[in-house]
């Protein structure tokens, strides 16, 4: 099957995962994440890319961005790829690939799915059973988010700054969110739609993209689509 053209609109963000091959680890010490984050500030500040959130699991990994310009990412993550595997290799001697093909993305309609795709990256480590709470896992954006730590790499976005007039507002707000469980319907859309290379978002949204795009960008199989609400206490995980 032909691979899907990546999908590009102006100041849309994307949801992007990349896996290591065969699920193998990607980071083995400390120093792996950290050496992977510095290099993706890097890659970011390079290419014009705006890191919102980010979560590095062992064998995988989650980012939200905005790219400046249609190559933006594809740039960034060709740069970063090179120069992570080029360190892991050297460091553990060891040879091949490290990642799972070419990395998995999908545009993330803001005002619907933006920070519900937020949450549901810095959430990972909690569904993977590695922590009780975001706040005790060191490899992801929550702590910039939510606790106001300063991560250099991460660029709040502009729907970030509309939960509250000064920092502290935001971090309540944001930490808000968390209080109850996404949806399992809505963990089913993100993971599909980013595997897929559909499009995440409401019924105009995949319109006014498809359009663009000049092809399908959701599946035919989906049902009615939803407005997005955040966090339902009675469905999830």
């Amino acid at each position: 099957m032909a691979r899907l053209p990546r999908l590009y609109v102006p100041g849309c963000a994307q949801h992007i995962i990349q896996r290591g091959n065969h699920r193998q680890a990607c980071f083995i010490g400390e120093l792996d994440y950290e050496f992977y984050l510095d290099k993706l500030n890097d890659a970011r500040e390079k290419h014009h890319v705006s890191i919102h959130a980010f979560v590095l699991m062992t064998n995988h990994v989650h980012l939200l961005a905005t790219p400046s310009d249609q190559y933006g990412i594809s740039q960034m993550m060709q740069s970063l790829g090179r120069c992570y595997v080029g360190y892991v290799n050297s460091r553990y001697q060891r040879t091949g690939t490290l990642w799972e093909g070419r990395y998995k993305s999908t545009l993330v309609d803001s005002d619907a799915y933006l920070l519900t795709v937020s949450c549901y990256i810095e959430l990972n480590p909690v569904r993977a059973i590695m922590v009780d709470h975001p706040s005790e896992y060191p490899w992801s954006s929550y702590r910039g988010d939510a606790m106001g730590k300063e991560i250099k790499l991460l660029s709040p976005h502009s729907l970030y700054y509309e939960l509250g007039k000064t920092s502290e507002q935001m971090q309540q707000a944001y930490r808000a969110l968390f209080t109850g469980r996404i949806a399992e319907r809505t963990l089913s859309e993100i993971s599909e739609a980013t595997n897929k290379a559909w499009v995440l978002g409401d019924h105009r949204f995949k319109e006014q993209t498809e359009a663009i795009a000049n092809r399908r960008v959701a599946s035919s199989g989906w049902g009615g689509d939803r407005k997005s609400m955040l966090y339902q206490t009675d469905h999830g995980v």
